[in-house]
């Protein structure tokens, strides 16, 4: 069963962070604020790559006091996306290992030519040394 809904989710309590965490506050905020709503735990929120791009483009000072998101719980995990970003299915890892079997490839034994024996470099004469 999916569970799809949208929050604009407040993240002005991030100002209030030294400087140079604003984002990453904001980033928690959001985390804490997916939890409560979806009634989930923290280590099975996913964050789209749009929306972390989102809350970054300002850079760590400056995030946006508000982020509008559409949260979408399915099978015990959320996925959060931007409210107007395209929603892309992840790949299954099954999908992965059926497509790499048929990539291999059989490694042939390599025959190396011998190397032509190279000569040594003279010592290199020291500069600035006294005599």
């Amino acid at each position: 069963m999916k569970l799809e809904r949208v929050y604009t989710v407040p993240l002005g309590k991030a100002i209030e962070a030294v400087r140079y965490k604003r984002t990453p506050r904001a980033v928690k905020i959001l985390r804490a604020f997916i939890s409560r709503h979806m009634k989930q735990e923290d280590e099975r929120i996913t964050i789209s790559a749009a929306l972390n791009e989102h809350l970054w483009q300002r850079s760590i000072k400056k995030p946006p006091r508000r982020v509008k998101v559409r949260l979408v719980k399915d099978a015990g995990f959320i996925r959060a996306y931007l409210s107007d970003e395209k929603i892309v299915e992840p790949k299954k890892a099954e999908e992965k290992k059926e497509e790499a079997k048929p990539a291999e490839k059989k490694e042939e034994p390599r025959k190396e030519a011998p190397k032509p024996a190279a000569a040594k470099p003279a010592a290199p004469a020291h500069q600035g040394e006294k005599k």
